[in-house]
């Protein structure tokens, strides 16, 4: 039940022709090019790409009499497409066909290069008949350049009370982008367009962008809506991928929460969904990313390590949104069990909201699960040259307030058992407590709450841990190393949740693209974060953490630059992290009261250092004690 479309490649990165065919703005164009073609009595179909197969899972092609399949490469000549054999192009003079369809986009050359064959009085047809408009094309000259389709979907909801925020930068400037544009399409839960609309945000690198669903339901004057906002950007440079971070938000102080991008390319699986603790119900929004409908059956949940897969059987139409309560596939699935989804490559990263008791709320998301690994035995060898490897930091927040537990998460296929331990460190980088967790199975259900370790043994009461792999009881590993990590208010019962991967960090030596770097070869030993703001009364927090395979500079050199809406700077501020080390940070403690005014509603953070790689943790605090906490983007 899967779509049989490329999406995105580790070798090859991400894939947008499904992007250009599934783009919002060319369904009806789309459905004027099969109406054409349904109407000849036959069609001759050239493929010289291989794009038929990967279209017709987003169009099917059923109402369209194919006499006959063509290709260009020898290689695929005899091979099955779209159940016939194809046939070389150069037997196309031959057809009786009275149409022929080249699935191909900047179709002029292709067609060049066959004209002499087309048989006379047959009609062409190409996919540049659901071509989105030239004034939304970053490169004219190359219609399927990645820079033409930097796009994303994001979980949009104003209704009941309840409030999105979404906060993006212009970070393609920094790399010399000029007039980037937001195209941006709004979808409610059915699937309908509610409203598409652009919007410009700042010139300068690092300006500001807020889409507030509150404001943008009353400018548009919109209903209530649950639904996805679909964002493209127009005139993009160094970055085809589309990051924010999105805060959701109550009329009722208690509904504090926030997550990120949505990872703009579907996948077959997503793993780390937690089954429901006491008095919780969970919710995965399943949020339909294609033009077409999702089938009955498609979608699926399974407990981690259970073959045993509950079906959803219902449809969910083209761009709509349905709320899943896990426990109506899973009813005895309870906390810490976690569960796998079955996504079949219907959505990109999905969102999931957890009701808990009291009126809270949380969003957080899944991650994706490889499909594409095996155990990797010189992940074992790599401490002789690479100290700790891959590791996983996460934030112990202030223990006097705040209660830290974490759960490993199984995120990839070829996960039977997770080889690893937990390390605990102060604020300068000592280590006060380890914890080996053995070779948890893949079903494995097993927490540990950071109360248990680190006995006040933290100084200032913060700290940081890191997930390792630890070979001392044998077992294999690949690298993708995941975990969920939840904390609790200790005062109030408000909870957070965050969840992310292993990565290698500051060692000049490299391994498989690791230290990962955002843009060109690895290592990256350098940071460029993304710290949005929360607007007044909220309170913003950020907890920088300063991870290191092997040793690195003694400290580092971060620079905390704020900014106003338009990019421009305000005031700065130099922090020094022992390396190993973490500091916790407030914003108003960090900057005056003058500086934030100066900065205004729509300022931001951008946390530079050319020394070393920081990973960042952001979060929100409103008077009433609810707080969120997910990780930062960088660029």
């Amino acid at each position: 039940m899967a779509l049989r479309i490329e999406t995105f490649s580790n070798a090859k990165g991400g894939n947008c022709f499904f992007k250009a065919i599934g783009h919002p703005a060319v369904r009806d164009d789309a459905e004027r090019l099969l109406a054409s073609l349904a109407s000849a009595s036959s069609v001759a179909l050239y493929d010289p790409f291989g794009f038929a197969e990967g279209f017709a899972e987003l169009f099917p092609l059923g109402r369209i009499a194919i006499d006959a399949v063509y290709v260009q490469d020898v290689e695929r000549v005899g091979r099955p497409v779209l159940g016939r054999n194809a046939q070389p192009v150069t037997d196309l003079g031959a057809s009786k066909a009275q149409a022929l369809f080249l699935v191909a986009f900047d179709a002029q050359r292709g067609l060049d290069h066959v004209r002499h064959l087309i048989p006379s009085g047959m009609g062409i047809h190409t996919l540049d008949a659901m071509r989105i408009p030239d004034d939304a094309l970053t490169n004219p000259k190359r219609y399927l350049d990645p820079i033409n389709f930097a796009t994303n979907f994001a979980f949009f909801r104003d209704e009941g009370g309840h409030h999105t925020r979404l906060v993006t930068a212009n970070y393609w400037a920094g790399y010399g982008a000029r007039n980037v544009e937001l195209w941006l399409h709004l979808f409610d839960g059915d699937g309908r367009a509610l409203a598409s609309w652009r919007e410009s945000p700042g010139a300068h690198a690092g300006s500001a962008v807020v889409l507030d669903s509150r404001e943008i339901r009353a400018r548009l004057g919109l209903g209530p809506f649950t639904g996805q906002l679909f964002i493209h950007v127009i005139g993009a440079a160094g970055h085809d991928v589309v990051k924010y971070a999105l805060d959701t938000y109550g009329d009722d102080p208690r509904v504090l929460s926030c997550t990120h991008d949505a990872n703009a390319w579907p996948a077959d699986l997503y793993a780390g969904l937690p089954a429901p603790d006491a008095g919780e119900r969970v919710i995965l929004w399943v949020q339909n990313s294609h033009p077409r409908a999702i089938p009955p059956g498609s979608i699926g949940l399974n407990l981690m390590g259970s073959t045993e897969v509950r079906r959803l059987d219902r449809t969910i139409g083209p761009f709509a949104t349905h709320a899943l309560d896990i426990a109506t596939l899973l009813p005895d699935a309870r906390w810490p069990a976690q569960v796998e989804i079955q996504a079949g490559r219907h959505f990109v990263r999905p969102r999931y909201e957890v009701l808990g008791p009291g009126e809270r709320r949380r969003i957080a998301h899944p991650n994706v699960e490889r499909t594409d690994l095996s155990p990797d035995p010189r992940i074992a060898e790599l401490g002789n040259l690479m100290g700790k490897g891959y590791l996983l930091p996460a934030p112990i927040l202030p223990l006097d307030r705040f209660a830290t537990s974490v759960l490993p998460t199984p995120m990839s296929t070829a996960q039977s058992e997770l080889p690893i331990a937990l390390v605990a460190y102060d604020p300068e980088g000592r280590e006060v407590a380890r914890h080996r967790f053995g070779r948890l199975p893949r079903h494995h259900r097993t927490t540990l709450d950071m109360d248990s370790i680190v006995d006040g043994n933290l100084g200032q009461g913060f700290g940081h841990l890191e997930l390792v792999y630890d070979f001392a009881e044998g077992g294999a590993a690949d690298g993708w190393l995941h975990g969920l990590f939840r904390y609790l208010d200790r005062r109030n019962g408000h909870r957070a949740e965050t969840s992310f991967g292993a990565h290698i960090f500051n060692t000049v030596l490299t391994y498989r693209s690791e230290p990962q770097s955002y843009v060109g070869p690895p290592p990256g030993l350098s940071t460029r974060l993304f710290l949005r703001l929360g607007p007044s009364p909220l309170e913003t927090m950020c907890h920088l953490i300063y991870p290191a395979s092997t040793p690195w500079h003694g400290q580092s050199e971060t620079d905390l630059i704020l900014q106003r809406g338009d990019g421009q700077e305000v005031a700065r501020r130099r922090l020094a992290i022992p390396c190993g080390g973490s500091r916790h940070i407030h914003y108003g403690e960090t900057f005056s009261a003058a500086e934030r005014r100066e900065a205004g509603e729509a300022a931001a953070i951008i946390i530079r250092d050319v020394s070393c790689r920081l990973f960042g943790y952001h979060g929100l605090a409103n008077a009433e004690g609810a707080f969120s906490l997910d990780h930062m983007f960088g660029f």
